[in-house]
């Protein structure tokens, strides 16, 4: 439904640019000039381009109204994936490996091993 209000309002736009363009500044309405006794006169252009200019401009608006309650009424809550903000990680720290032993030298307990492995 919302697609076809779309469209409808943009060929309603459209026509709306058209008829104000055709009008003139003066009141004269598609430049039409001549006889009294014609179809269009300048008179009757000018009254028919200014109600058409109104019909056109509230159905615009109207339309507009109706397209964002539309809009608003079928519009799902904006969701946000929480999965990952309450994770812990339970991952274990890797076992520490002791540094290789040289010959000759005694192992040493866990309480006197070094927090940062020495260079050798």
């Amino acid at each position: 439904m919302f697609p076809f209000l779309m469209i409808v309002q943009s060929l309603i736009a459209i026509s709306l640019i058209g008829v104000i363009l055709m009008q003139r500044s003066e009141g004269g309405g598609l430049g039409v000039g001549g006889s009294s006794s014609g179809f269009m006169t300048a008179r009757g252009a000018a009254d028919f381009l200014t109600r058409s200019t109104a019909i056109l401009g509230a159905l615009f608006i109207i339309l507009s109204i109706v397209m964002a309650a539309i809009a608003g009424v079928t519009r799902k809550p904006p969701t946000l994936d929480a999965s990952l903000a309450n994770t812990i990680q339970t991952d274990q720290p890797a076992q520490r490996t002791p540094p290789p032993q040289q010959p000759g030298q005694q192992p040493q307990s866990n309480d006197q091993q070094p927090t940062v492995p020495l260079a050798q």
